[in-house]
């Protein structure tokens, strides 16, 4: 008895070393977690591995293959600190001709600045523009290719252009009976929907399709949706695979390990994009030909009494001729905003509300918006809100028909929870 004794009190005190290092464990790992999310860095219990990472999944599918890459700077295996296509060559696969979308395949130039063709000087790979003298790529281009691979990582806003690039090459490719693989990546900004639906007669390459400002999908999710919606030309399918990650869900916090484009150098930038956005259809300067890009918004005629914050615009990587260049702006520094989970209208609100209290002579409220405004937005109706006076609340309550039925299409789609 009194053996038994002494193993059940040695059993008891070993059961309670290891409950207590189990819940000192889990508390600290419960620790990095919250701290993972506070900073937006990924979590380190469960480590993001996205498509183009995961060689084995789609290797079968490129052999004896002449292979087509759609990519940007962007297109990088961290785990191998390699791009894209010197590692698929050094897997010694095909790579025949890499598409470059807006930015080009390095990802300097300036939005909307034309992209020539060129053989990339590393791997003497012709480089095929895609935003140059045409945004999909013609029959020609595609020729003696047997299959594209799209890696391009998105920032999971309407107006982002590599979303019309990825619609482009996916409706070339069905029309030539060419398959896709999307190598899958996740949307920085994939926690939250909202914004107001395109509307079918605004049309353009900053929105091709009826979705809000902010879609809340992977681009693997996209080209699903792209290819179930029938969005293609003449409802034509893609032969579309998506390779998709692991240890992803859309609420999964995500810096990018590389700048999407030379305007988003950072996270806040990425999370205040589809916020500070608008202001491209304005007369205000979002940061454009400074280091805090998307992170501030001034304009040298709105009053220093309420906009506070000073910058000077200089040409700069990406922004060779930023609005009001040299030139004083008054604005705000939004760099330490908490991070968003809705669009903010209130800056744009209260921004076209100051200019319309200056001095005569100096710029007002008819001066504020610019014909691009409606295309970033998808309709005309967003600014004429804003003119007529309604509050950010307001405007938001006439998006949420639009939103809850865009929920049931995109609930079709999806890939992570």
């Amino acid at each position: 008895m009194g053996l038994t004794f002494f193993k059940n009190t040695v059993l008891l005190v070993v059961l309670t070393i290891i409950s207590c290092g189990s819940s000192v464990e889990k508390k600290e790992q419960s620790e990095e977690k919250k701290e993972s999310q506070e900073t937006g860095l990924k979590t380190q219990d469960a480590q993001i591995i996205v498509g183009a990472e995961q060689f084995q999944l789609y290797s079968e599918l490129l052999k004896s293959k002449n292979v087509g890459v759609v990519a940007n700077q962007t297109s990088f295996l961290e785990n191998e600190n390699q791009h894209l296509v010197d590692f698929l060559i050094s897997k010694k696969v095909s790579v025949k001709k890499v598409f470059a979308p807006e930015h080009g395949f390095r990802g300097t130039a300036d939005a909307g600045e034309h992209v020539k063709d060129g053989i990339d000087s590393k791997t003497g790979v012709p480089l095929i523009s895609l935003y140059g003298s045409n945004k999909k790529p013609s029959q020609e281009q595609l020729k003696g290719i047997d299959l594209v691979i799209f890696d391009i990582q998105d920032v999971g806003a309407r107006f982002y252009t590599y979303i019309s690039t990825l619609h482009c090459v996916m409706e070339a490719c069905a029309e030539a009976g060419i398959p896709v693989i999307v190598l899958d990546r996740p949307n920085p900004n994939g926690h939250y929907i909202d914004g107001p639906i395109m509307e079918p007669e605004n049309e353009s390459f900053v929105g091709m399709h009826p979705i809000p400002v902010v879609h809340g999908m992977t681009i693997g999710e996209y080209a699903q949706m792209i290819n179930g919606e029938g969005w293609l030309k003449d409802k034509i399918k893609c032969d579309l695979t998506v390779v998709e990650m692991q240890n992803y869900t859309h609420e999964t916090p995500y810096s990018l390990p590389i700048k999407p484009s030379p305007n988003l150098p950072n996270a806040q930038s990425i999370n205040l994009y589809p916020s500070l956005c608008f202001f491209e259809g304005t007369f205000i300067n979002a940061g454009r030909g400074t280091d805090m890009q998307f992170q501030v918004f001034g304009a040298p005629s709105l009053p220093a009494s309420t906009y506070t914050f000073e910058y000077t615009p200089q040409a700069n990587e990406g922004a060779k001729n930023p609005k009001f260049k040299g030139q004083l702006c008054h604005g705000k520094d939004l760099r330490n905003e908490p991070r968003l989970s809705k669009i903010n209208l209130e800056w744009l609100i209260d921004a076209y509300n100051a200019n319309g209290n200056l001095p005569a002579g100096k710029a007002g409220k008819k001066d504020f918006f610019n014909s691009f405004f409606v295309k970033l937005a998808g309709t005309d109706k967003l600014q004429k809100q804003i003119e007529q006076g309604l509050s950010a609340e307001e405007i938001r309550g006439s998006w949420k028909d639009g939103l809850a039925n865009f929920q049931k299409i995109r609930a079709k789609y999806l890939l992570y929870p």
